[in-house]
């Protein structure tokens, strides 16, 4: 079965996904329309994601690329190819806060307007007996390719940007997402990733985010936290919690005792120590958590759920252009990787609505292939399955020969 024909192309079917005068809204709102002449901000967003669609290396890969589809271009919303100078410069002087709230506008668009998509891909990770809504927090450092920017200063020889982000495993999308320099402290950024979590729900960190005076604000307001305890705290057991088995070592009440640690966290916590299995192999793990109901199997089960965020993070790096940056100022680095998780959201939002039920990583690949193609977005998307029926063509040895020799 062939794709059917359609009016637009792929990649400006795809734009189309984005509201028609929201960008024009927030370029004015950022000040970007006033630094914009012939090179348009719907220009730029289109560029952008054209850049991450198609795996683009360089500003020359970009624009020479667009320029020989002018025409094409100009479908999407009459943007126009730039020049290797204009894109650079819109990189850098443009207010990348306009492609944040761009990037959040559009993901609060499509759950508002289609809220079945919100609840269209659950991590199959997720403990299935959890109802609440569950959160984790981790980052992921993206290494730069020049090591003098002042900005991204990483190490002696380095320079990186680090992504902090809560995702909500029940949907698998971002619910808060700061894009900073790697030399950030983790634990600092976790204020304001938890700021807005409500009572009730659940987050699951990494130690590095594991602070014990932002854990007793969590607590304090009810919500519920599973982090790993650090190997160099002190504590002592208060009372067992429940009798344990299987693979669960220990399951007891305790309470800190370094006095700044015992300032921080007054109350009582829950550790948890148990065999769990990380690359098939057996290793002994020590959590803790503020929640004195569940069991001991759960508090093991929420914290290996974590890895959710570890395959968000692989989906982002590995599949869009977060790899290459086409400027290296920090302005730059902010405006590709804001497109980055915008255009992850649209691609996620085709995939739900066409029922794909492949790898985001081939849903791309399909649709890279097709940009510029006068397809069907969806008709495409159908066609692509397992191989099935017969072969249309039969290779069999007598019918092998070399050319200039004619088959006996």
């Amino acid at each position: 079965m062939n794709p059917s024909k359609h009016s637009l192309t792929v990649l400006a079917q795809i734009f189309k996904l984005i509201p028609g005068n929201l960008i024009s809204k927030l370029a004015n709102k950022y000040g970007v329309t006033k630094k914009s002449r012939s090179f348009t901000p719907t220009s730029h967003i289109a560029t952008l994601i054209f850049a991450h669609l198609s795996h683009a290396i360089s500003l020359n890969d970009v624009c020479d690329s667009l320029k020989n589809h002018s025409g094409a271009l100009s479908c999407v919303r009459g943007s126009v190819a730039p020049s290797k100078n204009a894109l650079s410069h819109a990189n850098r002087e443009r207010n990348a806060d306009m492609a944040e709230a761009l990037f959040w506008s559009v993901l609060n668009h499509l759950t508002e307007t289609f809220p079945e998509f919100a609840n269209g891909r659950n991590y199959c990770g997720i403990p299935r007996r959890f109802r609440r809504t569950i959160f984790v927090v981790d980052s992921s450092t993206i290494r730069l390719v020049a090591n003098c920017l002042d900005w991204a200063r990483h190490r002696r020889r380095k320079a990186a940007a680090k992504i902090h982000l809560r995702l909500d495993l029940q949907t698998f999308l971002p619910r808060f997402v700061l894009v900073k320099s790697a030399g950030t402290n983790d634990l600092i950024e976790s204020y304001e990733l938890c700021a807005d979590v409500k009572a009730g729900e659940i987050v699951v960190f990494d130690k590095a985010y594991a602070g014990y005076e932002h854990l007793n604000i969590l607590n304090e307001r009810n919500v519920f936290w599973v982090t790993r305890l650090k190997e160099n705290a002190k504590y002592e057991t208060v009372g067992q919690h429940r009798v344990t088995k299987g693979e669960i070592i220990r399951d007891v009440d305790i309470r800190m005792t370094d006095p700044k640690t015992s300032r921080k966290y007054p109350g009582t916590l829950r550790l948890v120590e148990a065999i769990v299995q990380v690359d098939n192999k057996p290793k002994e793990m020590a959590f803790i958590t503020n929640n004195m109901q569940w069991a001991a199997s759960s508090i093991c089960d929420l914290y290996k759920s974590r890895w959710g965020i570890e395959a968000f993070f692989k989906e982002i790096k590995q599949t869009l252009q977060l790899a290459d940056f086409l400027g290296h100022n920090e302005n730059a680095v902010r405006w590709q990787v804001w497109t980055a998780l915008l255009t992850y959201v649209l691609l996620r939002f085709i995939a739900w609505q066409s029922k794909w039920k492949h790898s985001f990583t081939r849903l791309f690949t399909v649709l890279r292939g097709v940009l510029w193609s006068c397809l069907d977005l969806f008709s495409v998307l159908s066609c692509c399955g397992t191989a099935s029926g017969t072969l249309r063509i039969r290779a069999a040895p007598e019918q092998c020969y070399l050319p200039g020799f004619s088959p006996s």
